[in-house]
C-alpha cells in the first residue's frame, strides 16, 4: 500500500512534466513498419557446445538464450564474441517479442536466437527500445507453442512508430523517450529522497557488523519458541472485487510481495500485519508491513514473540532465515502447515544461547544501502546528463 500511495502523490506532483509529453504524444504522426524492412533478420551464430563448455567463470562475453528476463543473458563465457553488437536479439520460440533485447556489446548467440541488425542510421539505445516496445505491443498474446515468432513472422512483423515522410522520424524517437526518461528519473528521485533511501553511507558500526560477519555464530531454534504461528483467513478469488480498495490481498505467489490486488471486503476476515507470511503451498515468504486479507487458509502467519524487536528491518532479515532454514523441506506436493511448523527450527545469529536481535537491524540497514548505491549513483549521473542536455537545447 505505502509505495502505491506515495506514487499517486507523485504523479500529482509530476503533473506539469507529464502534461507536455502527453500533448507531444498527440500531435505525432505515425507511420506503419515492417521489421523485415528496417533489419536483416538471420540466426546468430553460436558455439555448438554445452552450456558449460561456453561459460566460463572469468567470462565477459554476454551469452543470450531464449529467456524474457536478464536482457536475455544466460550468463558470461570466455569465448570470442561471434555476433556484433548494438543491435537487437529476439527468440524464435513462442514469446513474440517479449524475448527482444538490445544488445550494446557483442555478444554470443544461443540456439533459436535471431539477430536483428539495422538497415539505417542512426541506430541506438533509445531507438531500439522503441522499436522494442512497438514490436512487444504488435506480438502480444499473438504466439503460441503451435505458432512461433520465427523468423519469417518477424519478418512480416508490422510495428507502429512516429514517421516523417514515410521514414522513420529519430528525432521525435528520441524526444519521446528523453522525456519519458527525465520522467522517471525525477519520480525515482523523489522516491529516494522521500523513503531516506538517498543515504547510502555505512555507519562505523554498520561497516564494523558487516567486516566481523563471517565470524558471526549461528545455532538451531525452535520456530514456535521464536514466532506465534496461525493460519490466516480464507477469502476466494471468486468472492472479491478486485481494486475495489485499499487493504492488500494476498496469495501465495512470489511477485509483487505476494500481493495480487488491494480490496474492501468484511473486516472480520482482516489478519493483523507486521509480521511473516508464507504462501502454504508454495512457500513463498514475505515480510507483511499492513493488515491484509488472505486467499488460502493454508497460508500462514508468523508474529514474533519478542515484541519489542517486530520491525520492519528485523523481520526482513528473519523472513529469509525462514526461508533459508524450511524453504528445502517443503514443496507443492509436501507444504507447510501449522502443524509441521512445529517440529521446524529456523538458524538464528545468536550470542549467548539466545537470538541476537540487536544485529538484525544493523544488518539489513547496511545491505540495503550496499544494494541501493548503485541506484541512488545512477539517478545523480543520470540527472547531470539530463540537465546537461537541457542546458546545450536551450543555448
Amino acid at each position: 500500500m505505502g509505495n502505491k500511495y506515495y506514487f499517486e502523490r507523485t504523479r500529482r506532483k509530476l503533473g506539469k512534466v507529464e502534461t507536455p509529453l502527453n500533448q507531444k504524444l498527440k500531435n505525432v504522426k505515425w507511420g506503419e513498419f515492417k521489421l523485415g524492412d528496417l533489419f536483416e533478420i538471420n540466426p546468430t551464430r553460436y558455439y555448438r557446445l554445452q552450456n558449460e563448455e561456453i561459460l566460463g567463470l572469468d567470462g565477459k562475453v554476454p551469452l543470450i538464450s531464449n529467456s524474457s528476463t536478464d536482457n536475455g543473458v544466460m550468463g558470461f563465457s570466455n569465448l570470442e564474441a561471434n555476433n556484433i553488437g548494438n543491435t537487437i536479439s529476439c527468440s524464435d520460440t513462442t514469446l513474440g517479442a517479449d524475448t527482444m533485447f538490445y544488445q550494446e556489446k557483442d555478444f554470443i548467440g544461443y540456439s533459436h536466437i535471431q539477430h536483428l541488425v539495422p538497415k539505417f542510421k542512426p541506430f541506438n539505445k533509445s531507438i531500439a527500445s522503441a522499436i522494442i516496445s512497438a514490436s512487444r505491443v504488435s506480438t502480444s498474446k499473438k504466439y503460441d507453442y503451435g505458432n512461433k515468432f520465427n523468423r519469417v513472422a518477424m519478418n512480416k512483423t508490422k510495428i507502429q512508430l512516429p514517421a516523417l515522410n514515410g521514414k522513420l522520424d529519430f528525432d521525435t524517437i528520441q524526444n519521446i523517450l528523453a522525456k519519458i526518461e527525465a520522467e522517471r528519473i525525477e519520480k525515482l528521485d523523489n522516491y529516494l529522497l522521500e523513503t531516506g533511501l538517498n543515504d547510502y553511507q555505512l555507519t562505523d558500526a554498520e561497516q564494523k557488523l558487516l567486516d566481523n560477519f563471517p565470524n558471526q555464530k549461528f545455532e538451531e531454534f525452535n520456530v514456535t519458541d521464536i514466532f506465534d504461528v496461525k493460519n490466516t483467513g480464507n477469502i476466494l478469488s471468486r468472492d472479491i472485487s478486485p481494486d475495489s480498495g485499499s487493504t492488500p490481498y494476498l496469495c501465495a505467489s512470489s511477485e509483487y510481495n505476494g500481493v495480487s490486488s488491494y480490496i474492501t471486503y468484511d473486516e472480520k476476515y482482516i489478519d493483523k500485519g507486521n509480521c511473516i507470511f508464507i504462501g502454504g503451498k508454495t512457500f513463498v515468504v514475505s515480510f507483511q508491513e499492513k493488515d491484509f486479507f488472505s486467499n488460502d487458509s493454508h497460508n500462514l502467519v508468523l508474529y514474533l514473540k519478542n515484541e519489542e524487536k517486530r520491525n520492519k528491518k528485523s523481520q526482513l532479515y528473519l523472513a529469509s532465515c525462514i526461508n533459508k532454514s524450511l524453504g528445502h523441506k517443503y514443496s507443492w506436493g509436501d507444504s507447510i502447515s501449522s502443524t509441521k511448523i512445529k517440529k521446524d527450527k529456523v538458524t538464528l545469529p545468536v550470542l549467548n544461547k539466545n537470538p541476537n536481535y540487536e544485529i538484525l537491524e544493523k544488518f539489513i540497514s547496511a545491505i540495503q544501502k550496499l544494494v541501493i548505491k548503485d541506484v541512488v549513483l545512477y539517478v545523480e549521473r543520470k540527472k547531470k546528463e539530463l540537465n546537461k542536455l537541457t542546458e546545450n537545447a536551450n543555448a
